[in-house]
């Protein structure tokens, strides 16, 4: 009989019987199931199909036409004798050769040696005999001719074992049948059966229970999985991916294991998914990741800042795709788009990659969202696949990608996803943790710190880098606690703002003119923007027509930041970069890029804030559509062309604006019957947008500014007597009573 013994790997399990040397079997049990037993358990499933049986729950006990078909080829008696057996074997299991015959006939018998031993009685001997021998013809027919042989069959059996099932199991064992057994309900129960656990090996005792859900099909379904990924794949990779696993520590240094260092396994690589949350030490973070980089970049090292680019219109359209019916369809249809023909190893890791994220996703969206993160990861790895692995071959140092201070994108998440499952080192690193990158990832390390530092570009050169002094990161503490939700404002803390406009009396709006903007009602700072409120009104009419009165009140609203203007036109009709604006709004986005490019752009000297102030709103004039004519005849191209002809004393005002402090102010005075140009119109709307105080004074009452406008948006006051022909004098020389004004008219008397 085949002779029982332990083995030095899994592997040794598909070795035949000329290999092992010697009648030699394996019969092992597992209390639980772990990655690599998965493995070992899909590849032992196909040759248990192949050559052998699957049990999946229990044997199936005879049932009443198998017990009448065997008295019929048998009969009822039952002798307790090695012939009478041999004998029934011959007649019942006619296939098997004598010599397997006699191994199963002595297997059988030592068993029931076995319950002699343990006092039980023939009669239950018989009941064993007659169990096992529909068994043998009804479940294990198929394999019986082959024990013994040099192809060892294999017996797979999952579920809660009974004492007449392991007795067979261990006949066939001893026959020459290698067995493996999946122990449902532990090993507690199994050596109720085997208390001394003679009759097969435990492996590893160790290992975590079975999932609730699993069962041989699940294993089967594996399989079937697999298959369907070698159909799309043709072949499958070599190697894969272990993430983190090979990590000593949680720390960036880890990036300088070289291969050797990090894994001994040839079917693996080992790679990181990591993201850092602040920093350690302020003060050494610019130089330490400075010198990591000069460490890892001759491996090939792509570094990102603030975002990962999206793709464009061309590198979308150079992507090959239809219109898709099932997740799979599309899978297997834009997987075509991934050629690297100087890397076949490469080429088949990425497809696999790409596979096993679109499918990972497919159930959370709809076949259209799907086909558009597809062509996005399709895109990128394009895009960046020759920087990162025009130097990777299998057994080499892997590349490192490394997304630098970056915002926040579901796209994003996606891609750095994917990329994990490449040959490459993935890192994230947020060294300000007053900023949320949100990620998650099946095998993503996060590293966090308590430290902050203030630095928007990866120092990949000398030049770039920044180190700080102690002084000078303990004033950024300070900085931090004394303008941090405490009504102190670091000067130009913030660089975005949201206007509110304010509903007053015109006595409160001179109280208010000069007030700083953190002091008026409705101002409100969050995150990153600032609410400002502001003045968009206008006076209509001369209070009392005292008109010496009148002039000297405006004159008390103009400050060293107020611009006053007194005839019409303001703004200039003709705008230099009119004859582009139609290049600048596309699906009514502007398209602040092209702006910023364009050879006559011409606030390139700004803040950058600021120049993004302007055009934020600009885009929020122009779809708010306050002027008549946008989306309808044109205008929209009108307000590009105006806002960005602004002239050079307001251009200032914007560039000193700080939207905690004073705002900057305009005044227009019209005292005649000309009317606001649309030019003029916008001007000032914009400017109302971008934060400034804005009041016309109207001394006719005229409706001399709302013709270009599409909706209400000016607060008006009506103050006193409407009074026509008045000329506007030279304000340095408006004085009080007794003034000027006063000796030169009469204080009552109107100009003429």
């Amino acid at each position: 009989m085949f002779k029982t013994i332990n083995l030095l790997s899994l592997d040794d399990f598909f070795l035949n019987k000329q290999c092992r040397k010697g009648d030699f079997v394996f019969f092992l049990r597992f209390n639980g199931v772990s990655d690599d037993i998965t493995d070992f358990l899909k590849r032992y499933y196909n040759a248990a199909r192949q050559n052998g049986v699957i049990i999946d729950g229990k044997i199936p006990n005879p049932t009443p036409e198998n017990l009448s078909y065997f008295s019929e080829m048998l009969g009822s008696d039952f002798k307790y004798d090695m012939a009478f057996l041999n004998e029934k074997l011959k007649k019942w299991l006619p296939r098997m050769s004598a010599s397997g015959r006699e191994s199963l006939c002595r297997a059988i018998f030592s068993t029931f040696e076995d319950m002699t031993a343990n006092g039980k009685t023939e009669s239950i001997i018989k009941n064993a005999y007659t169990k096992y021998m529909c068994w043998l013809y009804y479940k294990f027919e198929r394999i019986v001719s082959a024990l013994g042989s040099d192809n060892i069959p294999k017996i797979l059996y999952f579920g809660d074992i009974s004492h007449y099932e392991l007795q067979l199991l261990v006949a066939l064992s001893r026959t020459g049948a290698d067995i493996v057994l999946l122990n449902k309900l532990g090993e507690s129960e199994y050596l109720k059966l085997d208390a001394k656990s003679e009759l097969s090996m435990l492996y590893r005792s160790e290992l975590p229970p079975f999932p609730a859900d699993f069962s041989l099909k699940s294993i089967q379904k594996l399989i079937s999985d697999e298959q369907n990924m070698q159909r799309l794949l043709g072949d499958m990779p070599q190697i894969k991916p272990c993430t983190n696993a090979w990590l000593d520590k949680p720390e960036l240094s880890e990036l300088l294991k070289t291969k050797s260092l990090r894994g001994k396994d040839s079917g693996l690589f080992y790679n990181t998914f990591i993201v850092q949350y602040g920093v350690e030490e302020p003060l050494l973070f610019s130089n330490d990741i400075f010198n990591l980089y000069n460490s890892i970049k001759d491996r090939g090292c792509l570094v990102l800042n603030n975002q990962i680019p999206p793709p464009s219109t061309d590198e979308i359209n150079e992507v090959k795709r239809t219109n898709y019916q099932t997740p799979e369809q599309l899978a297997s249809h834009l997987i075509l788009n991934i050629s690297f023909p100087q890397n076949k190893q490469l080429e088949s890791i990425i497809k696999k990659a790409f596979v096993d994220t679109i499918l990972s996703i497919q159930k959370q969206n709809t076949l259209q969202k799907l086909t558009s993160k597809a062509v996005y990861i399709l895109c990128l790895i394009r895009r960046y696949h020759k920087k990162l692995f025009e130097k990777w071959s299998v057994g080499s140092e892997l590349p490192v990608f490394i997304l630098f201070n970056p915002t926040p994108s579901a796209n994003e998440e996606l891609f750095l996803n994917f990329l994990s499952l490449l040959p490459v080192d993935v890192v994230v690193i947020m060294p300000d943790i007053n900023k949320s990158f949100p990620i998650n990832g099946e095998n993503l390390l996060e590293i966090r710190f308590t430290n902050s530092v203030s630095i928007s570009q990866f120092p990949s050169e000398p030049s770039q880098m920044r180190v700080s002094t102690a002084a000078y990161q303990a004033e950024r503490e300070i900085d931090t606690m004394l303008y941090q939700d405490s009504g102190i404002y670091r000067s130009h803390q913030y660089g975005k703002a949201d206007i509110i406009t304010l509903q007053t009396t015109y006595e409160e709006t001179e109280i208010l003119w000069g007030q700083e903007l953190k002091y008026r009602t409705g101002f409100n700072t969050s995150s990153d923007c600032v609410s400002v409120p502001v003045i968009f009104s206008k006076v209509c009419g001369v209070k009392n027509s005292q008109t010496s009165d009148y002039w000297l009140s405006i004159k008390k609203l103009i400050t060293e930041d107020t611009i006053v203007v007194k005839d019409l036109p303001y703004a200039p009709a003709f705008s230099p970069i009119k004859q582009y604006a139609t290049q600048f709004l596309h699906n009514r986005k502007l398209q602040k890029g092209k702006i910023k490019s364009h050879k006559d752009y011409p606030y390139a000297m700004l803040r950058e804030d600021m120049q993004e102030h302007i055009l934020d709103k600009t885009e929020l004039l122009i779809n708010e559509k306050i002027i008549k004519g946008t989306y309808e005849n044109g205008t929209e191209y009108s307000i590009i062309a105006t806002a960005l002809n602004l002239d050079k004393q307001i251009i200032r005002l914007i560039q000193k604006f700080d939207f905690t402090k004073t705002n900057p102010k305009i005044i227009f005075i019209i005292t005649g019957e000309k009317i606001f140009s649309l030019e003029d119109t916008i001007t000032a709307s914009l400017l109302h947008f971008i934060g400034f105080d804005v009041l016309f004074f109207v001394p006719t009452g005229y409706r001399c500014i709302e013709q270009h406008f599409a909706k209400q948006i000016i607060n008006e006051y009506q103050t006193g007597d409407y009074i026509y022909d008045l000329s506007v004098p030279n304000f340095k020389e408006v004085n009080h009573q007794g003034g000027f004004l006063s000796k030169l008219f009469g204080g009552n008397k109107t100009w003429l």
